[in-house]
């Protein structure tokens, strides 16, 4: 015969399981809020919802995972939407801690490097380019991006860039194998851009834009504003995230030079 539990016992466990219960409902009540404001592009008020829930110790791990998915979603909305505005550090810590919540994607976020990028940090953007190689090895514009930070790192230099250049063969898009081949050194930016025009559409833009960053590297300002104005203006990028990349380019060009005018002229 079994032994009965003690009433108080009993009422205890009545107690947690209601309260487990109403716990499971309230996060599910937050997660639903938090989706519907991500859906309607609220994303700091979707945020917002979710912070009290990523601090929380008291709620399972299935809806800790559910909650950290959606928060690293809307991160790296974020961070997207800060990167097209030019704020490059607000989007780098969006970035940062979208790859805080969710380490074992930090390979794929390629968006990271470029942010690091236009951020000046050279190093940590070739060290992302070359984790993202371990999940994407044949992408040209992954080569390029850590050539360009290779060349802009402490102690960097377009010739031993080229000596650490990631070997891509199988990037099938126009005019990719002629980029790889530009900042490998055995084309012309002449013979990128003739690709390019010929492939017309996003083939012309990529030619312009990896032509314009190219120079950059080289240290040509003047052509690669010019190129990579281009690139911006080209109707293909108007919803393309490496367009926004080329107009980021322009609107942090312009910004500098015009903080460069304001700088008072030492007689």
């Amino acid at each position: 015969m079994s032994t009965p539990f003690p009433i108080g016992i009993i009422s205890t466990l009545v107690l947690l399981s209601f309260s487990s219960a109403t716990r499971a409902q309230d996060v599910d009540a937050q997660l639903s809020a938090a989706q519907l404001e991500s859906r309607k592009g609220n994303l700091d008020a979707a945020l917002e919802r979710l912070q009290p829930l990523l601090s929380a110790d008291d709620i399972d791990q299935p809806s800790k995972q559910r909650v950290q998915e959606l928060a690293a979603r809307v991160l790296h909305m974020r961070g997207e939407q800060h990167f097209r505005q030019a704020r490059i550090a607000e989007s780098i810590a969006d970035f940062d801690r979208q790859v805080e919540l969710q380490p074992e994607r930090a390979a794929e976020h390629w968006q990271r490097g470029i942010a690091y990028y236009y951020a000046d940090q050279y190093e940590q953007g070739a060290r992302q380019f070359e984790l993202h190689q371990t999940v994407n090895p044949q992408d040209v514009e992954n080569a390029a991006w850590h050539f360009l930070c290779a060349v802009r790192a402490p102690k960097g230099s377009v010739e031993a860039a080229r000596k650490k250049l990631i070997p891509v063969t199988r990037d099938s898009r126009v005019p990719m194998a002629q980029v790889q081949k530009l900042f490998a050194g055995t084309m012309t930016p002449e013979d990128v851009l003739k690709a390019g025009e010929k492939a017309g559409g996003s083939g012309k833009f990529y030619a312009d834009l990896y032509v314009g960053l190219y120079y950059e590297a080289l240290g040509h300002d003047e052509e690669s504003l010019r190129f990579i104005t281009q690139a911006a203006e080209n109707p293909v990028a108007k919803d393309s995230y490496m367009g926004d990349v080329a107009r980021v380019y322009v609107i942090l060009r312009k910004k500098k030079a015009s903080s460069e005018d304001r700088k008072p002229t030492v007689k």
